[in-house]
């Protein structure tokens, strides 16, 4: 098959100057055509040059014009311009075409002998984006592309600007097509049990009638009748049906060929129709992880199946931190994070082999330090000693390191003689203990002076002094982590306190720790300290403690970690990613092997590099057989306290009905659906009364809700909103009066014929999971 060029001649810019700079994008001309999964036109494995050059003499942007021709070489054509230099060039953004597919024994495989068609199987709707062409002196950019398997008419975009800031832009396309080809019409989905009738495409372009072998054959289901002879008349086209049955749920792979002249693979999902039950584990990958998990006995077949994601450690959070801090409620602990986080970032991404974004680091300063001035005008010795730090961390911004310094000099003259900080009307012993260790952390924070310096030991001393005259007091883990993590118990009264926080640390199935906190326990501000918060506090307190469990607290601190949320308030999250650091400081290694076993036999395994180990990845297989207990074990190689990792079991399970809460639920289908045709399905539902429900279907394979009928509920009142997602429609009913019943209708439009599953269908109440009913799958019959 000959290379196409997708100009075959001169490929102008109407522009009467040397191009500063390109951007070029190539998007499928049947982009909108998505129904069912038509394809569309490139030949497959063709490479093309895209050469851009300016037209001289124009200051109009023309169009490039199109071609179709088989030439084996694009045009390299130059034009006049000016003196002006070429710009820096970006990287490229580019879909990256995968090799071909195989399959195995019985399945499809691999073309071969001189006679056999390339098979087309990469079929991306937009496959290249530059956001930046530079071109030469002469105001020429070559741009090497690989032209998609999909037939269809590329359009192409291609915007231009010069360094003195004139622009333009143009327009074109290029058609590919073959002289035969066949196209197979799948759906995005098919579930399991379904037996369906698919339409394949046979199409001859030529002025002769073509008759050749047409054959079917699928990976991952049973497929009828897949190989018979076809003829085409000239210019036109014949629609071959196939019956295809899909047994169990999984990944189904398609491969249609006409004769020698084209193949194409295709790609979808079998889903399974029974209820999903996730069991998930997670923590660190500091140490070869071994995990006990149950699968239920009735999984369907094909529906069990493993996840792994594996995440960075200290470098995702730092970063994920910075990208979500500014859009958390506003509180003076969460600005005083916000603040700290901003000033010690770029140390922070340094140390872990990234670059900050000066930009991004200035706005969050100039946020939070509009915030933190606002709270420090007449700051109380609790506000004091959350703001001055996050202050402090800003020396070269003379207004920040001045308050920073005013409020360390706040607090430094709060303690007592007794060496105690800040306490009150009301407070315990324990709250008592918790606000001097944090008083005695903010004063240590300036020692830039010998001032300063001279201020902080004479606190230190006199505060150590209390933890020592009350350490029999102190009794629960979460304390005595405060009082060690920040850094005012030395000698014996360290050693005690240490070994009453890992006599408090309690340990998990899955091999984590965690410091659980005790009734009555506060922090400084008297608000009860959350399980995160007191298990980074552990991770800080146990620092360089061979005793000490740390890789599994790092392993619970790293799986109860939400980015966009954090730990929680600011407090934990300023606690948590001072534990993340001190844990994860490292930064990651060139590549890392992760494996996923059960019961000593490798079910998934992955390498990956440094740049891919800085995003979260995944790795996911089929896992029959896990019924029951079964050891899990999920490896690094070499180990990486940086990474933590999210393992998940799945499967379905049969749907039973349901009722809780006096919901009842009916569903009536059709009786009869043919393809093409609207069909109405109707649903009654019976609840108490004001109750707002949601009502949800999952729709057969093929099937299209009907937006008007929709609509139309929403006009009467009956329905306040719905959605359709990934195969299943969402309905939210408006409350019903006391034994008002509820039933709607709305219609459908199948376009598959077959023997078609419906998913389950459930009534509920939102954030009520007491108050619920469900129905079980049910089937349809579509001619």
């Amino acid at each position: 098959m000959k290379q196409r060029s997708w100009m075959s001649g001169v490929v102008g810019l109407g522009v009467g100057f040397v191009l500063g700079g390109v951007t070029l994008a190539l998007v499928a001309g049947d982009v909108i055509r998505k129904t069912m999964g038509q394809s569309a036109a490139a030949l497959a494995g063709d490479g093309i040059v895209a050469t851009l050059s300016p037209r001289p003499g124009g200051r109009t942007m023309k169009s490039f014009g199109s071609s179709t021709s088989y030439d084996e070489e694009s045009v390299d054509s130059r034009g006049g311009g000016g003196a002006e230099p070429p710009m820096a060039a970006a990287p490229v953004m580019e879909v990256a075409a995968p090799p071909e597919p195989e399959m195995e024994e019985g399945g499809v495989s691999e073309d071969k002998g001189g006679a056999a068609a390339p098979t087309r199987a990469w079929f991306p709707e937009t496959f290249l984006f530059e956001p930046l062409v530079v071109t030469d002196a002469n105001g020429v950019a070559t741009v090497p592309v690989r032209v998609p398997d999909r037939l269809t008419q590329w359009r192409v975009l291609a915007l231009a600007h010069s360094r003195s800031g004139a622009q333009a832009g143009a327009v074109t396309s290029f058609a590919g097509t073959l002289p035969t080809y066949v196209d197979p019409v799948l759906p995005p989905f098919l579930r399991a049990g379904d037996t369906v009738r698919l339409p394949v495409q046979v199409v001859n372009t030529t002025d002769k009638a073509v008759e050749a072998a047409l054959k079917v054959d699928v990976k991952g289901a049973q497929v009828e009748a897949g190989a018979r002879t076809v003829r085409v008349p000239a210019r036109g086209s014949v629609v071959e049906l196939v019956t295809v049955k899909a047994a169990g749920a999984g990944p189904v792979t398609l491969r249609a060929s006409l004769g020698d002249t084209d193949a194409v693979v295709r790609d979808f999902d079998v889903w399974a129709t029974g209820q999903p039950m996730v069991q998930t584990r997670g923590g660190s990958l500091a140490a070869p992880r071994t995990l006990s998990l149950v699968g239920p006995a009735d999984a369907q077949a094909g529906s069990e199946r493993v996840r792994l994601q594996v995440y960075p450690g200290a470098l995702g959070m730092v970063r994920a931190e910075l990208a979500a801090v500014e859009r958390r409620p506003v509180d003076v602990a969460g600005d005083a994070y916000a603040l700290l986080l901003a000033g010690q970032a770029p140390e922070l991404l340094k140390s872990l082999g990234e670059t900050a974004d000066p930009a991004a680091l200035k706005a969050l300063s100039l946020v939070a330090t509009q915030r933190v001035l606002r709270a420090a005008r007449a700051p109380s010795i609790e506000v004091a000693t959350r703001l001055a730090e996050g202050a402090l961390a800003h020396p070269d911004n003379p207004v920040l390191a001045r308050l920073g310094e005013r409020l360390v000099a706040q607090v430094a003259q709060a303690q007592r003689p007794d060496g105690t900080c800040q306490g009150g009307e009301g407070w315990t012993l324990q709250r008592l203990l918790v606000a001097t260790a944090n008083c005695a952390r903010t004063v240590r924070a300036a020692q830039g002076t010998p001032e300063g310096k001279q201020r902080a030991s004479a606190f230190t001393v006199r505060a150590s002094g209390v933890f020592e005259r009350y350490l029999p007091q102190v009794k629960d883990g979460y304390t005595a982590a405060v009082l060690l993590a920040e850094g005012s118990a030395e000698g014996s009264v360290a050693d005690a306190l240490r070994t009453r926080v890992r006599e408090a640390l309690k340990s998990g199935p899955d091999g984590t720790a965690w410091l659980p906190v005790d009734p009555d326990t506060v922090r400084a501000d008297g608000e009860l300290p959350s399980e995160a918060e007191a298990t980074a506090m552990a991770v800080l307190a146990l620092q360089g403690d061979a005793k000490a469990p740390l890789a599994d607290l790092g392993a619970w601190l790293l799986a109860h970690y939400t980015p966009g949320l954090g730990w929680g308030d600011g407090q934990a999250n300023r606690v948590g990613l001072r534990a993340a650091l001190a844990l994860f400081k490292d930064p990651l290694p060139d590549r890392v092997r992760v494996t996923v076993a059960r019961d000593g036999q490798v079910v998934t395994e992955g390498t990956y590099d440094t740049k891919a180990l800085r995003e979260v990845l995944a790795l996911e297989a089929a896992a029959p057989g896990s019924a029951g207990s079964h050891t899990w074990t999920v490896r690094a190689e070499p180990a990486v306290p940086g990474l933590g990792f999210s393992l998940a079991l799945s499967a379905a399970v049969p749907w039973k009905s349901e009722v809780k809460g006096g919901l009842q639920l009916a569903v009536t289908g059709p009786k009869e659906a043919r393809v093409g045709q609207l069909t109405n399905v109707r649903v009654q539902v019976g609840a108490p009364s004001s109750l707002p429900l949601r009502f949800q279907q999952e729709l057969p394979a093929g099937v299209q809700v009907d937006p008007a009928s929709l609509a139309a509920l929403v006009a009467s009142g009956q329905v306040t909103s719905w959605d359709v997602q990934d195969g299943a429609l969402s309905l939210d009913l408006s409350p019903r009066e006391q034994g008002a019943p509820v039933q709607v209708e709305f219609r459908v439009l199948p376009t598959l014929a077959g023997t078609l599953q419906a998913g389950a269908a459930r009534l509920g109440v939102p954030g009520r999971p007491d108050i619920t009913a469900s129905l079980p799958p049910t089937t349809w019959a579509v001619r």
